[in-house]
């Protein structure tokens, strides 16, 4: 791979990194679970890429989501959220509210919708984000920040690609049996290794893989116990209240997540806005994630006493939600306003664009959906 090179600093913290994940390896006897080492990747205190200070949003960072690309976006999402808050209670979640942009767009127009806001929960996970996040937002003094869920919740949750870097299980079907894949170091490198799945880990298999046992020798793909439980904490949290989640991000259903032909699974690395497919390229300095299984999520959701409220794609979502209304507010005559908002609703809408490959999920309970989303809605896809 040709990939930009990292700061000296940057490198330095990496190395410490891999120093600490190579130790745990060698305290578990030579190989961990890759769920745990991409947990230790993007987590690990002070050193991993979501806790440590590298810039991770925007031209500096490694990636761009939508909230960067239109406040249309956060205005169309905040549209959502005040008919949920009607039914349930004026206060806001958001878990891994990157730079900000996303609670402060939402924020701004439910204040020009006259929507009360008692409190705007952010949980997040970095310290150099939740900086930038203090900054943008130092407006709202509805805002604070916490890491845990709250006991009981009336409102709204928003998560905008936070299940795509939950820690996965990398799987592999060799000689008619799954594999758990391990990480262990060989020759100073870490590289896969196989391992004995255990049973929490086959049931899984089976509930998630759709015809699990029939797929080739050679298939790896992903298993989503960490996205799972989120799905269940988000349930027990609106058990002492009620409410609704809006979850974005990017993935399929289980039918489509599965192919036959997608032998390789959907694991993806970022870094500086280059995309491959080398997890263990500078740990702490790149990004890994997988596509999620929305299937899965929707499942592990109701099973716990939540309902699923709507599935669709980001684009059916957000022109039910409004957003060529939002659009419209500035007059087509403008070009040098309309022209670069339009493009970047276009961006967001488009099927060759983000469109259809971010879907949204919504889950609650005690609540409706709002009838146009309902209307949009595609949860028997799933």
């Amino acid at each position: 791979m040709s990939l930009p090179l990292p700061s000296s600093d940057a490198l330095a913290a990496s190395q410490a990194l891999q120093r600490m994940i190579a130790a745990e390896i060698a305290d578990q006897g030579g190989a961990i679970p890759f769920s745990r080492f991409m947990e230790l990747a993007l987590y690990a205190p002070n050193l991993g890429y979501y806790s440590g200070g590298a810039a991770k949003l925007g031209r500096d960072g490694d990636f761009t989501t939508s909230p960067e690309i239109s406040p249309l976006f956060g205005a169309t999402l905040a549209r959502a959220a005040a008919a949920i808050m009607a039914q349930s209670g004026p206060n806001i979640i958001e878990f891994g509210a990157g730079t900000g942009k996303l609670a402060h767009d939402v924020l701004t127009t439910l204040g020009e919708l006259g929507v009360r806001i008692d409190s705007y929960t952010i949980i997040e996970l970095s310290g150099e984000l939740r900086a930038r996040q203090q900054d943008a937002l130092k407006d709202f003094p509805q805002v604070r920040w916490t890491h845990d869920f709250p006991d009981a919740f009336r409102g709204v949750v928003l998560a905008n690609e936070v299940l795509d870097a939950m820690p996965v299980e990398l799987v592999l079907r060799d000689g008619g049996r799954w594999q758990r894949q391990m990480v262990t170091v060989d020759a100073g490198r870490f590289a896969f290794a196989p391992g004995a799945p255990d049973a929490a880990l086959l049931d899984q298999i089976a509930r998630q893989i759709p015809d699990a046992d029939t797929l080739q020798d050679g298939y790896l793909t992903e298993i989503h116990p960490v996205g799972c439980g989120f799905m269940r904490s988000l349930a027990q949290m609106f058990k002492g209240g009620k409410g609704a989640a809006i979850l974005v991000d990017y993935g399929f259903p289980a039918h489509e997540y599965y192919f036959d032909e997608r032998t390789s699974g959907t694991l993806m690395c970022h870094y500086r806005h280059h995309a491959h497919p080398d997890p263990f390229y500078l740990p702490g300095l790149q990004d890994i994630t997988a596509h999620v299984d929305f299937t899965a999520m929707a499942l592990a959701a109701h099973g716990a006493g939540l309902d699923v409220l709507g599935y669709m794609s980001q684009a059916a979502f957000l022109l039910a939600a409004g957003i060529g209304d939002l659009l419209l507010r500035t007059d087509p005559e403008d070009a040098l306003r309309y022209l670069p908002q339009s493009k970047a609703v276009q961006k967001l809408v488009s099927p060759a664009e983000m469109g259809e490959l971010f879907k949204v999920l919504i889950v609650g309970s005690g609540v409706d959906a709002d009838p146009a989303i309902e209307r949009a809605d595609r949860s028997h896809k799933l």
